[in-house]
């Protein structure tokens, strides 16, 4: 067996077969990883929740809430983490059709019953191994990162496409982290990777797209119409969020403390957001360097400013 590869690894199983389930399960525990069961979509939307697995077993045919709403729901999910999971659909039904069903509601691939263990374990290695191997999925937020940025970009602007870019980043992202750790660091970075992606789905398009650069540095882009409702919300949901990380006792002097390496104390502000707002109109040309370069600017002088702030340039004023 090789347990060793596959272990850390989480798998949620979804079948209101009892015994199809424990067959899977005991399948994929024997070959090293960890396995959740439910045996409807509403327990297992909550297992989800709860165990953020690194990929989903899913029926389609089953009573509550069948697989086509479950994978809906998890590609919807405003947590990254759900939103971005491996959906493998086990189905009976031969059909092109509910295949086609099942890749529309958010599924990567889908296995038909009756099947053999060992298809099914390649399948699940194969999945795993492809979100492992991607450069481009950031392992902490698991949002696309600089190779599909970079793509990205590079397609609205061969399509002349208007579009704006945001490019957020953290204030006083350093201090905090030497004062709290990298733990709450991380959970600073995955905070702001959830408000973006959280506001976006409520005021942007479903052509959006969110990214994660590195570090506390992140990318939204949209429509010029909404990338000044959307950097406003994001700002104002991250003012009102972030204060859940500190102390009761730093929130109330409103600072923290740090000593320098010659032992100089000094104090850094709660943490706040600037955003860099740089807008294409499809019409005039410009390129990924020069949408790279503006926004480096624009960010120096939003850090400039106390508070979180978002500022344009001035071709999109």
């Amino acid at each position: 067996m090789n347990a060793p590869q596959a272990l850390g690894h989480r798998v949620m199983v979804i079948d209101d077969d009892r015994n199809l389930r424990k067959i899977i399960a005991t399948n994929l525990e024997l070959a090293g990883y960890a396995v959740e069961t439910a045996a409807d979509g509403r327990e297992a939307l909550l297992k989800i929740e709860a165990t953020l697995p690194d990929l989903v077993l899913l029926d389609l045919m089953m009573p509550v809430m069948d697989g086509y709403e479950v994978a809906r729901r998890i590609r919807h999910h405003p947590n990254p983490n759900i939103a971005n999971v491996p959906i493998i659909i086990l189905t009976a039904k031969g059909e092109s059709e509910d295949k086609l069903k099942g890749f529309e509601a958010g599924a990567d691939d889908y296995v038909t019953k009756p099947f053999g263990p060992r298809e099914l374990l390649a399948r699940v290695r194969a999945k795993i191994r492809r979100v492992e191997v991607d450069s481009s999925l950031s392992p902490l937020t698991r949002l696309p990162g600089n190779l599909s940025i970079e793509a990205e970009l590079r397609r609205r602007i061969e399509q002349n496409m208007p579009f704006a870019t945001l490019y957020l980043d953290l204030d006083n992202f350093k201090a905090f982290n030497d004062v709290y750790g990298f733990t709450h660091g991380d959970e600073a970075i995955q905070l702001v990777a959830r408000t973006a992606t959280e506001v976006v789905q409520r005021r942007g398009t479903p052509a959006d797209f969110v990214g994660h650069i590195g570090g506390d540095d992140f990318i939204v882009a949209t429509d010029p119409s909404r990338a000044d409702e959307i950097a406003r919300e994001i700002i104002d949901t991250f003012d009102r969020s972030i204060r859940s990380l500190y102390t009761t006792r730093d929130l109330r002097q409103g600072y923290i403390e740090t000593r320098d390496r010659r032992g100089s104390l000094n104090r850094f502000p709660i943490m706040s957001l600037s955003i860099a707002i740089v807008t294409s109109d499809g019409k005039r040309p410009i390129s990924y360097a020069q949408i790279g370069e503006t926004a480096a600017e624009l960010k120096r002088y939003a850090k400039s400013i106390a508070g979180s702030v978002f500022v344009k340039d001035k071709r999109s004023a």
